[in-house]
C-alpha cells in the first residue's frame, strides 16, 4: 500500500477546469481543486515538481523580457 499525504490545490480561474489529472506509471488520479484530498506521496511529489518547474519557467520568461 502506498503512503498517502493530504494536499489542497488552490481553485483555478473561472474558465479553468476544477480538477487536475496526474498520471504516474500508467495510473491516473483526478484531483479536485479547492478540496483537501489524500493522494499517494509520489503524486504529491509530481505536483510539487510541476509547480517548481512552472515557477522556473516564469522567472526565465521575466528575465528574457527585461
Amino acid at each position: 500500500m502506498d503512503k498517502t499525504v493530504k494536499i489542497l490545490l488552490p481553485r483555478g480561474r473561472k474558465n479553468e477546469e476544477n480538477f487536475i489529472i496526474v498520471s504516474v506509471n500508467g495510473r491516473s488520479w483526478k484531483i479536485m481543486k479547492g478540496v483537501e484530498v489524500e493522494v499517494p506521496d509520489f503524486v504529491a511529489e509530481v505536483l510539487e515538481n510541476a509547480e517548481m518547474m512552472a515557477e522556473t519557467a516564469r522567472r526565465y520568461v521575466d528575465k528574457m523580457a527585461n
